[in-house]
Protein backbone atom coordinates (compact mmCIF):
# COMPACT_ATOMS: atom_id res chain seq x y z
CA UNK A 1 0.00 0.00 0.00
CA UNK A 2 1.61 3.45 -1.17
CA UNK A 3 1.91 5.99 1.74
CA UNK A 4 0.10 9.59 1.53
CA UNK A 5 2.41 12.08 -0.04
CA UNK A 6 3.32 15.16 1.52
CA UNK A 7 2.47 18.50 -0.03
CA UNK A 8 4.83 21.31 0.51
CA UNK A 9 4.76 25.21 0.14
CA UNK A 10 7.13 27.64 1.09
CA UNK A 11 5.80 30.95 2.44
CA UNK A 12 8.91 33.19 1.45
CA UNK A 13 10.44 36.32 3.48
CA UNK A 14 13.21 37.98 2.19
CA UNK A 15 15.15 36.96 5.27
CA UNK A 16 13.44 34.91 7.10
CA UNK A 17 9.45 35.10 9.36
CA UNK A 18 11.65 35.96 12.84
CA UNK A 19 11.31 39.60 13.43
CA UNK A 20 14.79 39.26 14.52
CA UNK A 21 15.78 37.65 11.05
CA UNK A 22 17.12 40.20 9.49
CA UNK A 23 19.64 40.73 11.93
CA UNK A 24 21.62 37.27 11.59
CA UNK A 25 20.77 36.54 7.76
CA UNK A 26 23.70 35.91 5.70
CA UNK A 27 20.70 37.57 2.39
CA UNK A 28 22.29 40.47 0.57
CA UNK A 29 21.41 43.50 2.61
CA UNK A 30 19.04 44.65 -0.11
CA UNK A 31 17.36 41.54 -0.04
CA UNK A 32 13.58 42.47 -0.01
CA UNK A 33 14.18 44.35 -3.65
CA UNK A 34 16.56 41.84 -5.13
CA UNK A 35 15.05 39.99 -8.12
CA UNK A 36 18.03 37.68 -7.82
CA UNK A 37 18.15 36.54 -4.08
CA UNK A 38 14.37 36.06 -5.07
CA UNK A 39 15.26 34.12 -8.24
CA UNK A 40 17.56 32.00 -6.01
CA UNK A 41 15.63 31.13 -3.23
CA UNK A 42 12.59 30.63 -5.76
CA UNK A 43 14.88 28.04 -7.64
CA UNK A 44 15.62 26.15 -4.23
CA UNK A 45 12.60 25.54 -3.48
CA UNK A 46 12.30 24.07 -6.30
CA UNK A 47 15.23 21.72 -6.47
CA UNK A 48 13.38 20.69 -3.28
CA UNK A 49 10.15 20.27 -5.50
CA UNK A 50 7.75 21.76 -3.32
CA UNK A 51 4.47 21.91 -5.08
CA UNK A 52 4.01 25.97 -3.83
CA UNK A 53 6.16 29.36 -3.57
CA UNK A 54 3.87 31.52 -1.92
CA UNK A 55 3.59 35.41 -0.97
CA UNK A 56 1.88 36.54 1.20
CA UNK A 57 1.18 40.23 1.23
CA UNK A 58 -0.23 43.56 2.93
CA UNK A 59 -1.23 46.74 0.73
CA UNK A 60 0.50 49.02 3.62
CA UNK A 61 3.44 50.26 5.61
CA UNK A 62 2.74 50.48 9.17
CA UNK A 63 2.14 54.63 9.92
CA UNK A 64 2.44 54.50 13.51
CA UNK A 65 5.13 53.24 16.04
CA UNK A 66 7.83 53.35 13.58
CA UNK A 67 10.10 53.52 16.49
CA UNK A 68 9.40 50.03 17.35
CA UNK A 69 8.81 48.91 13.41
CA UNK A 70 12.21 50.47 12.83
CA UNK A 71 13.21 47.40 14.81
CA UNK A 72 11.29 44.49 12.84
CA UNK A 73 11.15 46.10 9.47
CA UNK A 74 8.00 43.19 7.95
CA UNK A 75 6.17 44.85 4.97
CA UNK A 76 7.82 47.92 5.47
CA UNK A 77 10.22 47.20 1.98
CA UNK A 78 8.50 44.45 -0.34
CA UNK A 79 7.86 44.21 -3.86
CA UNK A 80 4.05 43.75 -5.14
CA UNK A 81 3.73 39.83 -5.20
CA UNK A 82 2.26 40.03 -8.48
CA UNK A 83 4.71 41.57 -10.24
CA UNK A 84 7.56 39.73 -8.25
CA UNK A 85 5.63 36.07 -9.30
CA UNK A 86 5.58 37.51 -12.96
CA UNK A 87 9.55 37.75 -13.19
CA UNK A 88 9.79 34.99 -11.44
CA UNK A 89 7.89 33.39 -13.63
CA UNK A 90 10.63 32.69 -16.50
CA UNK A 91 13.38 32.01 -13.96
CA UNK A 92 11.42 28.90 -12.82
CA UNK A 93 9.32 25.72 -14.66
CA UNK A 94 7.68 23.59 -12.37
CA UNK A 95 7.11 25.47 -8.70
CA UNK A 96 3.60 26.58 -8.20
CA UNK A 97 3.53 30.69 -7.89
CA UNK A 98 0.90 31.89 -5.30
CA UNK A 99 0.24 35.48 -3.17
CA UNK A 100 -2.16 37.14 -1.30
CA UNK A 101 -4.40 40.12 -3.06
CA UNK A 102 -7.48 41.37 -0.59
CA UNK A 103 -11.38 41.22 -1.99
CA UNK A 104 -11.18 44.74 0.43
CA UNK A 105 -9.37 46.46 -1.67
CA UNK A 106 -9.32 45.41 -5.04
CA UNK A 107 -12.12 44.92 -8.29
CA UNK A 108 -13.05 41.76 -9.27
CA UNK A 109 -12.27 42.63 -12.90
CA UNK A 110 -8.48 43.52 -11.37
CA UNK A 111 -7.73 40.16 -9.78
CA UNK A 112 -10.08 37.63 -12.65
CA UNK A 113 -7.37 39.93 -15.19
CA UNK A 114 -4.24 39.47 -12.80
CA UNK A 115 -4.11 36.26 -11.89
CA UNK A 116 -5.17 35.11 -15.73
CA UNK A 117 -1.83 36.57 -16.97
CA UNK A 118 0.14 35.18 -14.09
CA UNK A 119 -1.38 31.61 -14.80
CA UNK A 120 -0.81 31.96 -18.62
CA UNK A 121 2.95 33.14 -17.77
CA UNK A 122 3.92 30.55 -15.81
CA UNK A 123 2.36 27.50 -18.20
CA UNK A 124 -0.60 27.06 -15.64
CA UNK A 125 1.40 26.95 -11.93
CA UNK A 126 -0.62 30.05 -10.44
CA UNK A 127 -2.89 30.13 -7.30
CA UNK A 128 -4.88 33.00 -5.75
CA UNK A 129 -5.10 33.44 -1.98
CA UNK A 130 -8.44 34.76 -1.23
CA UNK A 131 -8.32 37.38 2.09
CA UNK A 132 -10.12 40.04 3.52
CA UNK A 133 -7.20 41.72 5.13
CA UNK A 134 -6.46 42.00 8.40
CA UNK A 135 -5.47 45.51 9.40
CA UNK A 136 -6.21 49.06 9.81
CA UNK A 137 -3.25 50.22 7.80
CA UNK A 138 -4.16 49.01 4.70
CA UNK A 139 -7.65 50.60 5.34
CA UNK A 140 -6.37 53.62 5.26
CA UNK A 141 -4.66 53.48 2.30
CA UNK A 142 -7.89 52.94 0.55
CA UNK A 143 -10.57 55.68 2.03
CA UNK A 144 -11.63 53.92 5.34
CA UNK A 145 -10.76 54.75 8.96
CA UNK A 146 -10.98 50.93 10.03
CA UNK A 147 -11.74 47.58 8.20
CA UNK A 148 -15.49 46.55 8.52
CA UNK A 149 -16.51 44.10 10.72
CA UNK A 150 -15.09 40.01 10.07
CA UNK A 151 -18.05 38.71 8.69
CA UNK A 152 -19.13 41.89 6.60
CA UNK A 153 -15.48 41.88 4.95
CA UNK A 154 -17.09 37.89 3.95
CA UNK A 155 -20.07 38.89 2.60
CA UNK A 156 -17.99 40.93 0.16
CA UNK A 157 -15.34 38.07 -0.54
CA UNK A 158 -17.90 35.91 -1.73
CA UNK A 159 -19.70 37.74 -3.75
CA UNK A 160 -15.89 38.97 -5.27
CA UNK A 161 -15.04 35.46 -6.06
CA UNK A 162 -18.19 34.49 -7.67
CA UNK A 163 -17.95 37.71 -9.34
CA UNK A 164 -13.77 36.43 -10.49
CA UNK A 165 -14.88 33.07 -10.53
CA UNK A 166 -17.87 33.89 -13.54
CA UNK A 167 -15.10 36.63 -15.19
CA UNK A 168 -12.42 32.83 -15.90
CA UNK A 169 -15.23 31.71 -17.85
CA UNK A 170 -15.53 34.36 -19.93
CA UNK A 171 -14.24 32.21 -22.90
CA UNK A 172 -14.75 28.14 -23.23
CA UNK A 173 -11.70 27.05 -23.82
CA UNK A 174 -11.60 26.35 -27.96
CA UNK A 175 -12.79 29.96 -28.17
CA UNK A 176 -9.80 30.62 -30.06
CA UNK A 177 -9.95 29.43 -33.39
CA UNK A 178 -7.19 31.65 -35.36
CA UNK A 179 -8.89 30.37 -38.29
CA UNK A 180 -7.23 32.46 -41.30
CA UNK A 181 -9.12 31.19 -44.11
CA UNK A 182 -11.66 32.33 -43.03
CA UNK A 183 -11.10 35.05 -41.29
CA UNK A 184 -12.22 34.24 -37.87
CA UNK A 185 -9.91 34.85 -34.63
CA UNK A 186 -12.27 33.73 -32.02
CA UNK A 187 -15.68 31.79 -32.16
CA UNK A 188 -18.30 34.68 -30.74
CA UNK A 189 -20.69 31.66 -29.91
CA UNK A 190 -17.74 30.79 -27.13
CA UNK A 191 -17.43 34.33 -25.38
CA UNK A 192 -20.28 34.72 -22.38
CA UNK A 193 -20.33 37.96 -20.78
CA UNK A 194 -20.79 38.51 -16.58
CA UNK A 195 -23.89 40.18 -15.97
CA UNK A 196 -23.50 40.62 -12.13
CA UNK A 197 -25.62 43.32 -10.11
CA UNK A 198 -25.00 42.69 -6.29
CA UNK A 199 -24.48 44.17 -3.34
CA UNK A 200 -21.02 45.25 -3.59
CA UNK A 201 -20.40 44.92 -7.53
CA UNK A 202 -22.27 45.73 -10.96
CA UNK A 203 -19.99 44.32 -13.42
CA UNK A 204 -20.97 43.77 -17.26
CA UNK A 205 -18.37 42.84 -19.43
CA UNK A 206 -15.91 40.32 -20.49
CA UNK A 207 -11.86 39.30 -19.54
CA UNK A 208 -10.09 40.21 -22.10
CA UNK A 209 -7.51 36.78 -22.17
CA UNK A 210 -8.32 33.43 -23.04
CA UNK A 211 -9.30 30.90 -20.63
CA UNK A 212 -5.82 30.06 -18.55
CA UNK A 213 -4.10 26.56 -18.82
CA UNK A 214 -5.09 25.42 -15.27
CA UNK A 215 -8.96 26.40 -16.12
CA UNK A 216 -8.64 28.80 -13.24
CA UNK A 217 -5.99 29.53 -10.81
CA UNK A 218 -6.17 27.41 -7.42
CA UNK A 219 -7.70 29.35 -4.66
CA UNK A 220 -6.02 29.06 -1.25
CA UNK A 221 -7.46 30.11 1.50
CA UNK A 222 -6.64 30.59 5.33
CA UNK A 223 -9.63 31.67 7.60
CA UNK A 224 -10.53 29.51 10.61
CA UNK A 225 -13.37 31.34 11.98
CA UNK A 226 -16.87 30.05 11.49
CA UNK A 227 -17.73 32.18 8.45
CA UNK A 228 -14.08 31.60 7.13
CA UNK A 229 -14.15 28.25 7.24
CA UNK A 230 -18.13 27.88 5.35
CA UNK A 231 -16.60 30.29 2.47
CA UNK A 232 -13.09 27.91 2.36
CA UNK A 233 -15.32 24.75 2.16
CA UNK A 234 -17.40 26.34 -0.48
CA UNK A 235 -14.50 28.03 -2.53
CA UNK A 236 -10.90 26.82 -1.77
CA UNK A 237 -9.01 24.54 -2.92
CA UNK A 238 -6.04 25.00 -0.49
CA UNK A 239 -6.30 26.09 2.91
CA UNK A 240 -3.39 27.10 5.23
CA UNK A 241 -3.86 25.69 8.77
CA UNK A 242 -2.39 27.68 12.22
CA UNK A 243 -3.52 25.23 14.50
CA UNK A 244 -0.10 24.63 17.25
CA UNK A 245 -0.97 21.15 18.74
CA UNK A 246 -1.43 17.79 16.95
CA UNK A 247 -5.59 17.79 18.15
CA UNK A 248 -6.34 21.22 17.29
CA UNK A 249 -5.16 20.22 13.81
CA UNK A 250 -7.18 17.06 13.78
CA UNK A 251 -10.09 18.97 15.04
CA UNK A 252 -9.92 21.28 11.94
CA UNK A 253 -8.88 18.99 9.39
CA UNK A 254 -11.58 17.21 10.00
CA UNK A 255 -14.22 19.81 11.11
CA UNK A 256 -13.47 21.23 7.59
CA UNK A 257 -12.72 18.49 5.34
CA UNK A 258 -16.81 17.42 6.47
CA UNK A 259 -17.96 20.34 5.61
CA UNK A 260 -17.30 20.08 1.75
CA UNK A 261 -20.32 17.50 1.04
CA UNK A 262 -22.29 20.48 1.35
CA UNK A 263 -21.39 22.08 -1.50
CA UNK A 264 -21.05 18.52 -3.80
CA UNK A 265 -17.32 18.55 -3.35
CA UNK A 266 -15.05 15.36 -1.82
CA UNK A 267 -12.31 15.61 0.84
CA UNK A 268 -9.55 15.42 -2.21
CA UNK A 269 -10.82 18.82 -3.80
CA UNK A 270 -9.39 20.42 -0.37
CA UNK A 271 -5.68 20.37 0.44
CA UNK A 272 -5.09 21.40 4.09
CA UNK A 273 -1.41 22.73 4.07
CA UNK A 274 -0.19 23.01 8.02
CA UNK A 275 2.16 26.02 9.04
CA UNK A 276 5.35 24.37 10.12
CA UNK A 277 8.47 26.33 11.19
CA UNK A 278 11.88 24.07 11.58
CA UNK A 279 15.15 24.56 12.75
CA UNK A 280 17.55 21.45 11.64
CA UNK A 281 20.50 20.68 13.64
CA UNK A 282 23.03 17.55 14.05
CA UNK A 283 21.30 16.72 17.26
CA UNK A 284 18.08 18.03 19.15
CA UNK A 285 20.24 20.19 21.10
CA UNK A 286 21.89 22.34 18.46
CA UNK A 287 18.90 22.81 16.63
CA UNK A 288 17.30 24.33 19.99
CA UNK A 289 20.49 26.27 20.59
CA UNK A 290 19.94 27.97 17.32
CA UNK A 291 16.19 28.74 17.53
CA UNK A 292 17.13 30.29 20.95
CA UNK A 293 19.78 32.18 19.64
CA UNK A 294 17.02 33.87 17.63
CA UNK A 295 14.35 33.97 20.55
CA UNK A 296 17.17 35.72 22.35
CA UNK A 297 17.99 38.39 19.57
CA UNK A 298 14.16 39.42 19.42
CA UNK A 299 14.05 42.82 20.73
CA UNK A 300 11.37 43.01 23.87
CA UNK A 301 9.57 45.92 21.90
CA UNK A 302 8.99 44.03 18.98
CA UNK A 303 7.62 41.19 20.68
CA UNK A 304 5.11 43.54 23.00
CA UNK A 305 3.81 44.78 19.88
CA UNK A 306 3.61 41.64 17.63
CA UNK A 307 1.31 40.08 20.83
CA UNK A 308 -0.84 43.32 21.14
CA UNK A 309 -1.44 43.37 16.83
CA UNK A 310 -2.65 39.67 17.78
CA UNK A 311 -4.65 40.07 20.19
CA UNK A 312 -6.06 43.59 19.49
CA UNK A 313 -5.22 45.37 22.85
CA UNK A 314 -2.80 47.83 23.70
CA UNK A 315 0.12 46.04 25.69
CA UNK A 316 2.28 49.24 26.83
CA UNK A 317 3.37 49.69 29.83
CA UNK A 318 2.76 46.02 31.29
CA UNK A 319 5.40 44.25 32.82
CA UNK A 320 7.68 42.07 30.65
CA UNK A 321 7.98 39.44 33.60
CA UNK A 322 4.44 39.59 34.86
CA UNK A 323 1.47 37.51 33.68
CA UNK A 324 -0.70 39.56 31.45
CA UNK A 325 -3.89 40.11 32.91
CA UNK A 326 -7.18 38.06 31.57
CA UNK A 327 -9.18 41.17 31.88
CA UNK A 328 -6.60 42.61 28.98
CA UNK A 329 -8.11 39.84 26.54
CA UNK A 330 -11.07 41.99 23.70
CA UNK A 331 -14.73 40.13 23.94
CA UNK A 332 -13.90 39.22 20.37
CA UNK A 333 -11.69 39.56 17.65
CA UNK A 334 -12.11 41.85 13.92
CA UNK A 335 -8.62 40.57 12.60
CA UNK A 336 -6.73 36.91 12.42
CA UNK A 337 -9.21 34.53 14.31
CA UNK A 338 -6.57 32.02 15.00
CA UNK A 339 -3.84 34.12 16.19
CA UNK A 340 -6.46 36.29 18.45
CA UNK A 341 -7.74 32.50 20.05
CA UNK A 342 -4.15 30.98 20.28
CA UNK A 343 -3.00 34.15 22.27
CA UNK A 344 -6.06 34.45 24.48
CA UNK A 345 -5.76 30.61 25.66
CA UNK A 346 -2.22 30.57 26.66
CA UNK A 347 -3.20 33.92 28.92
CA UNK A 348 -5.80 31.87 30.51
CA UNK A 349 -4.71 28.09 30.68
CA UNK A 350 -0.64 28.99 30.90
CA UNK A 351 -0.45 32.03 32.73
CA UNK A 352 2.73 33.06 31.37
CA UNK A 353 4.80 36.15 31.85
CA UNK A 354 4.61 38.90 28.60
CA UNK A 355 8.17 38.13 28.04
CA UNK A 356 6.90 33.90 28.46
CA UNK A 357 4.26 34.52 25.94
CA UNK A 358 6.04 36.43 22.98
CA UNK A 359 8.82 34.05 23.28
CA UNK A 360 6.75 30.86 22.45
CA UNK A 361 3.82 32.76 20.23
CA UNK A 362 4.50 30.89 16.91
CA UNK A 363 1.91 33.08 15.05
CA UNK A 364 -0.16 29.94 13.43
CA UNK A 365 2.52 27.48 13.27
CA UNK A 366 4.72 25.06 15.18
CA UNK A 367 8.24 24.86 15.40
CA UNK A 368 10.10 21.99 15.09
CA UNK A 369 13.85 21.70 16.42
CA UNK A 370 15.50 18.34 15.76
CA UNK A 371 17.81 15.84 12.99
CA UNK A 372 15.67 15.04 9.72
CA UNK A 373 14.94 12.19 11.22
CA UNK A 374 12.74 13.83 13.94
CA UNK A 375 11.25 16.60 11.73
CA UNK A 376 10.34 13.86 9.31
CA UNK A 377 8.54 11.95 12.60
CA UNK A 378 6.86 14.78 13.15
CA UNK A 379 5.51 15.59 9.57
CA UNK A 380 4.64 11.77 9.38
CA UNK A 381 2.64 11.80 12.17
CA UNK A 382 0.53 14.74 11.24
CA UNK A 383 -0.64 13.67 8.13
CA UNK A 384 -1.06 10.10 9.11
CA UNK A 385 -3.42 11.01 12.05
CA UNK A 386 -5.38 12.82 10.16
CA UNK A 387 -4.54 16.38 10.90
CA UNK A 388 -2.97 17.76 7.57
CA UNK A 389 -2.18 17.38 3.62
CA UNK A 390 1.18 19.19 4.01
CA UNK A 391 2.52 22.04 4.79
CA UNK A 392 3.31 25.44 4.83
CA UNK A 393 7.14 25.64 5.69
CA UNK A 394 7.52 29.40 7.12
CA UNK A 395 11.10 29.35 7.62
CA UNK A 396 12.51 31.80 10.82
CA UNK A 397 15.97 32.34 9.17
CA UNK A 398 16.64 32.82 4.92
CA UNK A 399 18.63 31.52 3.28
CA UNK A 400 19.72 29.04 5.91
CA UNK A 401 16.86 27.06 6.85
CA UNK A 402 15.23 26.61 3.51
CA UNK A 403 18.61 25.48 2.30
CA UNK A 404 18.60 22.95 5.46
CA UNK A 405 15.25 21.85 4.26
CA UNK A 406 16.08 20.99 0.74
CA UNK A 407 19.41 19.71 1.05
CA UNK A 408 18.81 17.24 4.82
CA UNK A 409 15.02 16.80 5.06
CA UNK A 410 13.88 16.07 2.09
CA UNK A 411 15.95 13.54 1.32
CA UNK A 412 14.99 11.73 4.69
CA UNK A 413 11.25 12.50 3.35
CA UNK A 414 11.94 10.56 -0.18
CA UNK A 415 13.58 7.73 1.85
CA UNK A 416 10.73 7.09 4.08
CA UNK A 417 8.32 7.10 0.79
CA UNK A 418 5.94 10.18 1.51
CA UNK A 419 7.31 12.83 -1.14
CA UNK A 420 8.52 12.53 -4.35
CA UNK A 421 11.66 12.41 -6.55
CA UNK A 422 10.56 15.00 -8.91
CA UNK A 423 7.62 16.36 -10.54
CA UNK A 424 5.38 14.32 -12.75
CA UNK A 425 3.03 17.70 -13.87
CA UNK A 426 3.34 20.99 -15.24
CA UNK A 427 0.81 22.44 -13.45
CA UNK A 428 0.03 23.69 -10.07
CA UNK A 429 -3.10 21.80 -10.22
CA UNK A 430 -1.62 18.46 -10.79
CA UNK A 431 0.95 18.94 -8.33
CA UNK A 432 -1.82 18.84 -5.83
CA UNK A 433 -3.90 16.59 -7.61
CA UNK A 434 -7.09 18.69 -8.07
CA UNK A 435 -9.28 18.38 -11.21
CA UNK A 436 -8.90 21.41 -13.56
CA UNK A 437 -12.23 22.61 -13.52
CA UNK A 438 -14.88 22.57 -16.60
CA UNK A 439 -15.81 25.90 -18.58
CA UNK A 440 -19.31 26.34 -17.27
CA UNK A 441 -20.72 27.37 -20.07
CA UNK A 442 -19.53 24.25 -22.12
CA UNK A 443 -20.93 21.96 -19.27
CA UNK A 444 -24.20 23.35 -19.89
CA UNK A 445 -24.19 23.47 -23.38
CA UNK A 446 -23.76 19.45 -23.19
CA UNK A 447 -26.74 19.20 -21.20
Amino acid sequence: MSKKQIHLGLLAHPTGAHPASWLKSDAPRDAATNIGYWRQMASTAERGLFDLFFLADTPAARTEQLNIHCRNPEYMNRFEPLTLLSALAGSTQHIGLGATASTSFYEPYNIARLFASLDHLCAGRAGWNVVTSANDYAARNYGLDKLPPHDDRYVRAREFYKVVESLWDTWEDDAFVLDKARCINFDPEKFHITDHDGKYFKVYGGLNIRRTPQGRPVIIQAGSSEVGKQFAAETAEVVFASDPTLAQGQKFYKDLKGRLSQFGRSEDALKILAGLSVVVGESQAEAQDKYQELQRMMHPDVGRMRLGADLEADLTGLPLDEPVPVEMIPARANFHQAYFNQIAGMIREQKLTLRQLYSSYERGKVTVCGTPAQITDHMMEWIESGAADGFMLSCHLLPDDIDDFVDKVVPELQRRGVYRDRYTGTTLREHLGLERPLNRHAVAATE
